[in-house]
C-alpha cells in the first residue's frame, strides 16, 4: 500500500560521520527500550491477556483439574506422589480446627502448578509447531502426508472458541534471516534492471558490506529479536512512519470503496464493541493457521499528533463520541446513552440535525483540517497553540473514536460516464479537496450527498488487511443486518429526547491564518497533481486463473510486468506488499516481482518470433519464481525488512555503509498490493454485486511512478485502481490501465491456444467456444472496448 512511498522517503536522524564502531550504549538503550515496549503492551490488558494467555486452556479446566484432585484426595488416592504433604508443611499452622483448610489450599496450589505446567507445555508445542513453514513452500495445490500430520497436530493443540488474541503467546517470532542469503537474494533482485557496470558496482559494495559490517549489525539484530517481540516492527513504524516529514495525504493514506450509507456508523460501532470483547475471531490461513492480531488494537480511538521531529500515536481505550464534519463545520455527536449504543435511527437523526445546521463556519474554521495534510513539522508548531487556544475542541476531535465526514457533493459510479465517476470518486476518496478530512485520525468515514461512502485511512498504525476486515463487517451488517425501512431510512425510531449535535467552537489565533492558508495551498497542490484511474477487468476472473491450477495474484503481477514494459518501454523494481503476520507483530515484507524469469516472458511476448507454446512455458517459470519469493517473505526470508533493520542498526552506530546507503536510495517506480477479501461468506457476490467493496487504493510511491492496487471481485470481475502524478510527463493513470487490459487479455489468449492446440492433438473439436472463452484477441493487439457492469 502507502508503505512503499514511505519506506522511500524515510529520513533517520541519527546519522553522523564519526563514531566508534564498539558495542554502542545508544543501540543497547534502543534495543532495551524495544523490549520494554512490548512488554507495556502485553500488561495494559491484563484479564484479556489472562484469558488469551491460558488458552488453549480455560478457566473451567483449573476447576476440573482441582475436582478431580479433590475427588482423588478423598479415595485416598495421591496424584501428587507426596507433593501435597509437602505444600502443607510449609503452610502456616492455624491450629487443628483449620487442617481441612489447609488440605485444600495444598490442592489448590498443586492444581495451579500443574495446572500452569500443562499450558506452558501446551504453549511450546503449539509454538514449535506454528513455526513450521513447510506447508508454506509446497508447490501450489499440493498437500504432502508431512503438512497433513501437521495439520492434524494443530488441530489437536489449537484448542476450541478461540478469542481474537488467544494466539498471540503461541505465535513465533520473526526469524531474523542469514544476511548473506538476504545480500544474495538482493543481488538478484536488482540484476534485471541494472546494466552489468552498475550491477558489478553494486555487488562490489555488496562484497565489502560482507566483510566490513555485516557481522556487527546483524549480531545486533540477533540480540534484538531475542528479547522484543519483534525485530523490525516497530523500527518499521517508528521510521518509516512516524517519523517522516512529509503530508499524511496521498503519501500515509489509502481508500476503500463501497455503495451504501445509512447503518454504517452504527455498524462500525458494533465492530468495536466485539473487539474490545475479543469477539471476532482470529484470522486463520488454511483454517487452521492462525495470523497475528496485534494490529486490531488501535483501529478505533486513535490518533497520529504530529510532533516536531516524530510523531506519535495516541490510542484511548474508550470513547463516547463521533467526530462529524460538515460545510466547514466540526461536530461532537455521542453514540452512546446510559442504556447503551444509540441505535442507527437515532444516529441518523443527529447527523440529519447536522446537515439541517444552517450557523455558517467561523473565519478559518473552514479550512483548519489543512493542517493535517501539512509538513509534520509545521503542523507540529502550530498545533501547540491550537491546543492552547481551542483544547477543547481539539481533544473532542483527536479523543473520537473515529472521523467523519459528509460531504457537500455527490460521488460514485455514475451511467452517464462511468469511468470518469469512479476516477472522481477514488481521487475524492484519497484526498478530498484537503481540508475535509482530519488525516490523522485512524481512519475517516466519508459520506457523500448520494449515500455513497468510503474510508481513508492512516497507515501508521495498521496495514491494509486491519482495515479492510472491519470494512467487510461494516457492510455486509450495514446491508444485510441492519437494513432500511421501506421509507429508505433506517429502521427503528427517532429518539427526540437526544441533546443537538455539540458544535465545536475554535478560538483560532491571528498567528496561525497564515499556517491554515499555507496548508490549504499545499493540500490543493498535493491533491491536485494525483492522477486516479478505476477500472473493472470483466473479461474473466479468478475462476478463469485457477482452472490453470496458478496462483491468481502471480498471474496479475506478471500481467503489470508486461503492461508497465509497454507503458514505458523498460523494466523497473517492482514493490508488491506482503504480509509477515505468521509471526507475532508482522506487519509486512516487500516481495520483488521484476525477476530474471518474468523479463524473459516479458522480451517472449514483445518477439514475433516467439511461439505461444514458448511463452506460456516462460510465463510457468516467472509464476514459479514469484511465487517462491512470495513464500520466502511470509515465511520470513524476505530481502527489504531484513536490509532496513541492518540500515537502522548502522545510523545508530554512526556506522556508513555504501552498501546499504545504496539499497535505501532505491526508487519504486512500479508499487503493488493486492486488497485481500477475507470474509467471503459474508457476502454472496453472484446475487449482491452492488454490495460488495470495490477495493481501494494509494498513492504512488515516486514522482515519476505508478500505484497499483487490485481487488478479486468474486470470481469474475477483478478491480484495478492506479494512480500516478500529473506533473510526470513519463506516466499516465489511464494509459497503463489500458496496457493492463491488453496484457491481461494477451496473457489468457496463451492458454486458450495452448488448449486449442492440445485439443487438436488429441483429435478433439475445437471449434465451438468454451464457458471461459475470451473476445476474439490475439498476442499485442488492442483489446475490444466492452461494457462492463459496475
Amino acid at each position: 500500500m502507502a508503505e512503499a512511498h514511505q519506506a522511500v522517503g524515510f529520513r533517520p536522524s541519527l546519522t553522523s560521520d564519526a563514531g566508534e564502531v564498539e558495542l554502542s550504549a545508544p543501540m543497547l538503550q534502543e534495543i532495551y527500550l524495544s523490549g520494554l515496549r512490548s512488554w507495556k503492551r502485553h500488561l495494559s490488558r491484563f484479564w484479556n491477556d489472562f484469558l488469551t494467555g491460558v488458552f488453549p486452556a480455560s478457566p473451567l479446566s483449573w476447576l476440573f483439574l482441582f475436582s478431580a484432585i479433590q475427588l482423588a484426595w478423598f479415595l485416598q488416592l495421591d496424584p501428587s506422589l507426596g507433593l501435597m504433604e509437602k505444600i502443607k508443611e510449609l503452610l502456616p499452622d492455624w491450629g487443628g480446627q483449620h487442617h481441612r483448610l489447609r488440605g485444600v489450599l495444598a490442592a489448590a496450589l498443586f492444581a495451579s502448578c500443574l495446572w500452569g505446567a500443562l499450558i506452558f507445555t501446551l504453549h511450546v508445542a503449539l509454538r514449535l509447531l506454528l513455526s513450521y513453514h513447510g506447508w508454506l513452500l509446497q508447490p501450489h495445490g499440493a498437500t504432502s502426508s508431512r503438512t497433513k500430520t501437521w495439520l492434524a497436530l494443530v488441530h489437536i493443540f489449537s484448542g476450541r472458541h478461540p478469542m481474537l488474541f488467544s494466539y498471540q503467546r503461541s505465535l513465533p517470532r520473526q526469524p531474523v534471516p542469514s544476511v548473506q542469503d538476504t545480500v544474495r537474494k538482493y543481488l538478484e533482485s536488482v540484476r534485471p534492471v541494472l546494466s552489468d557496470e552498475d550491477f558489478d558496482w553494486t555487488a562490489a559494495l555488496a562484497r565489502e558490506f560482507l566483510r566490513l559490517q555485516a557481522s556487527l549489525l546483524q549480531w545486533y539484530l540477533q540480540l534484538k529479536s531475542w528479547w522484543a517481540s519483534n525485530y523490525v516492527s516497530d523500527w518499521w513504524e517508528e521510521f518509516v512512519y512516524l517519523r517522516s516529514r512529509n503530508s499524511l495525504m496521498v503519501n500515509s493514506n489509502y481508500y476503500m470503496m463501497a455503495a451504501r450509507a445509512g447503518n454504517a456508523v452504527h455498524a462500525l460501532l458494533l465492530y468495536r464493541h466485539r473487539l474490545n470483547r475479543q469477539e471476532i475471531l482470529p484470522t486463520l490461513l488454511m483454517g487452521m493457521r492462525p495470523l497475528c492480531s496485534a494490529q486490531y488494537e488501535k483501529i478505533f480511538n486513535t490518533t497520529r499528533i504530529p510532533g516536531v521531529h516524530k510523531d506519535h500515536i495516541r490510542h484511548l481505550r474508550d470513547s463516547r463520541h463521533v467526530a462529524v464534519f460538515h460545510r466547514g463545520r466540526f461536530f461532537r455527536v455521542g453514540t452512546h446513552t446510559q442504556s447503551g449504543l444509540l441505535s442507527p435511527r437515532a444516529l441518523e437523526q443527529q447527523f440529519q440535525r447536522i446537515l439541517d445546521d444552517p450557523s455558517p463556519a467561523c473565519p478559518h474554521e473552514e479550512h483548519l483540517a489543512a493542517l493535517t495534510a501539512a509538513p509534520r513539522d509545521m503542523w507540529a508548531q502550530v498545533r501547540r497553540s491550537l491546543k492552547t487556544q481551542a483544547q477543547e475542541a481539539l481533544e473532542a476531535v483527536e479523543g473520537a473514536a473515529f472521523f467523519v465526514s459528509l460531504d457537500s457533493e455527490p460521488a460514485g459510479l455514475t451511467r452517464e460516464d462511468p469511468a470518469a465517476s469512479l476516477d472522481a470518486y477514488a481521487h475524492a476518496l484519497l484526498a478530498g479537496r484537503g481540508h475535509d478530512r482530519w488525516f490523522d485520525k485512524s481512519f475517516s468515514l466519508i459520506v457523500f450527498s448520494n449515500g455513497k461512502l468510503g474510508l481513508s485511512v492512516e497507515h501508521s498504525w495498521a496495514d491494509c488487511p486491519i482495515s479492510g476486515h472491519m470494512w467487510e463487517f461494516t457492510l455486509a451488517t450495514e446491508c444485510f443486518q441492519l437494513g432500511y425501512a421501506a421509507d429508505g431510512h433506517c429502521k427503528g425510531h427517532p429518539d427526540l429526547s437526544l441533546p443537538q449535535p455539540q458544535r465545536l467552537h475554535w478560538d483560532l489565533p491571528d498567528k496561525i491564518h497564515l499556517s491554515i492558508s499555507l496548508a490549504l495551498r499545499g493540500a490543493k497542490t498535493l491533491s491536485g497533481n494525483i492522477d486516479c484511474h478505476v477500472f473493472p477487468f470483466s473479461h474473466f476472473g479468478k475462476s478463469f486463473i485457477k482452472r490453470w491450477h496458478l496462483s491468481s495474484d502471480s498471474f496479475i503481477q506478471m500481467a503489470l510486468q508486461l503492461a508497465y514494459f509497454r507503458d514505458r518501454g523498460q523494466f523497473c523494481l517492482t514493490y508488491e506488499s506482503t504480509m509477515t503476520r505468521l509471526f507475532l507483530e508482522g506487519r509486512t515484507e516487500t516481495v520483488r516481482s521484476c525477476t530474471r524469469e518474468a523479463c524473459n516472458f516479458v522480451r517472449a511476448m514483445e518477439d514475433k518470433e516467439k511461439t505461444d507454446p514458448q511463452c506460456l512455458a516462460l510465463f510457468r517459470l516467472a509464476v514459479d519464481k514469484h511465487q517462491a519469493l512470495l513464500k520466502a517473505a511470509m515465511s520470513g526470508q524476505g530481502v527489504d525488512r531484513h536490509l532496513f533493520a541492518l540500515y537502522i542498526v548502522s545510523q545508530f552506530l554512526h556506522l556508513q555503509s555504501p552498501f546499504l546507503d545504496q539499497v535505501h536510495s532505491e526508487q519504486w517506480q512500479l508499487a503493488t498490493s493486492q486488497i485481500p477479501v477475507q470474509q467471503i461468506h459474508l457476502f454472496d457476490a453472484h446475487s449482491y454485486p452492488d454490495y460488495v467493496s470495490s477495493g481501494g487504493g494509494f498513492g504512488p510511491a515516486d514522482d515519476h511512478g505508478y500505484g497499483v492496487s487490485y481487488i478479486f471481485m468474486g470470481d469474475d470481475v477483478i478491480t484495478f485502481h492506479i494512480s500516478s502524478k500529473k506533473s510526470s510527463t513519463r506516466t499516465d493513470s489511464h494509459r497503463l490501465g489500458q496496457h493492463i487490459e491488453d496484457a491481461l487479455l494477451d496473457v489468457a489468449a496463451l492458454f486458450q491456444e495452448g488448449q486449442r492446440l492440445k485439443r487438436r492433438g488429441l483429435g478433439e473439436d475445437d471449434s465451438g467456444h468454451s464457458r471461459d472463452s475470451l473476445p476474439c484477441h490475439t498476442r499485442g493487439s488492442r483489446a475490444p472496448t466492452t461494457a462492463t457492469n459496475f
